[in-house]
């Protein structure tokens, strides 16, 4: 592991590198011990706090755990899919959130990946996920479902649509693209009209699902796109008029 350069204020952070690169590259393997506090303070040249602090870095990027006892100390992590994915949703939310991508940017990405699964999705779909569309298109359609739960069943539309691909990969890099766009879809009003015609889209996308038609969900995602941005760009332009 390379020893960090002490002209940095945050030694801790290039503690934390220095370890997650030696997982990385395999220097470090799965349930590997690291040396000890004093032995990495040692190493590295620093308190122990500081080592410390860059331990529990790496333990909150689910890179490490700790063990207490005899037998104990800090081992580098078995990082499950299930743990990647919440993170990946994690990180991407905060990006949005924190306005470092913008609605369009993201929405455009959003539908370009899933254009790009969506003939995979439709040759290998089971009934589970049709069923999973389905279910949420009745969702849509309850009359007083609020905005915040009409946005929540979209994401889990077109959830469903990107695990019909069956490709674990292609369902991590969407995480962040489709749940990561909730809180930024809940600013807008989907009020009847609109709402009629996005879930006339969904069904269209699913009947094409049904049908192995991957040529028709495509079609479908380009003109929910363009509705999704067109309503977002109103919302966006109704609420710079109140400030």
């Amino acid at each position: 592991m390379t020893r960090p350069q002490k002209a940095s204020a945050d030694l801790s952070a290039q503690i934390a590198a220095a370890i997650r690169d030696a997982i990385v590259s395999g220097e470090l393997i799965v349930d590997a011990r690291l040396p000890s506090e004093a032995e990495l303070s040692t190493q590295f040249c620093v308190s122990r706090p500081t080592v410390r602090e860059a331990l529990k870095r790496l333990a909150a990027q689910s890179l490490i755990r700790t063990q207490r006892g005899a037998t104990g100390g800090a081992f580098v992590n078995r990082l499950s899919y299930a743990e990647a994915y919440r993170q990946q949703i994690t990180t991407s939310t905060l990006l949005l959130s924190m306005n470092e991508v913008d609605f369009e940017t993201a929405c455009e990405a959003r539908y370009t990946m899933e254009r790009a699964c969506a003939p995979l999705a439709a040759e290998r779909r089971e009934d589970e996920h049709l069923n999973r569309m389905r279910s949420e298109i009745a969702r849509q359609q309850e009359p007083d479902l609020a905005d915040s739960d009409f946005c929540a069943s979209d994401v889990g539309f077109h959830r469903a649509l990107v695990d019909a691909a069956m490709n674990p990969v292609l369902s991590y890099q969407l995480a962040g693209a489709v749940e990561a766009m909730q809180p930024l879809m809940n600013m807008i009003t989907f009020i009847s009209p609109y709402r009629e015609t996005l879930i006339a889209l969904h069904i269209r996308i699913a009947d094409a699902m049904e049908q192995k038609d991957a040529s028709s969900v495509v079609a479908g995602l380009d003109d929910l796109q363009r509705e999704t941005m067109a309503l977002s760009r109103k919302a966006i332009a109704k609420r710079a008029a109140r400030t």
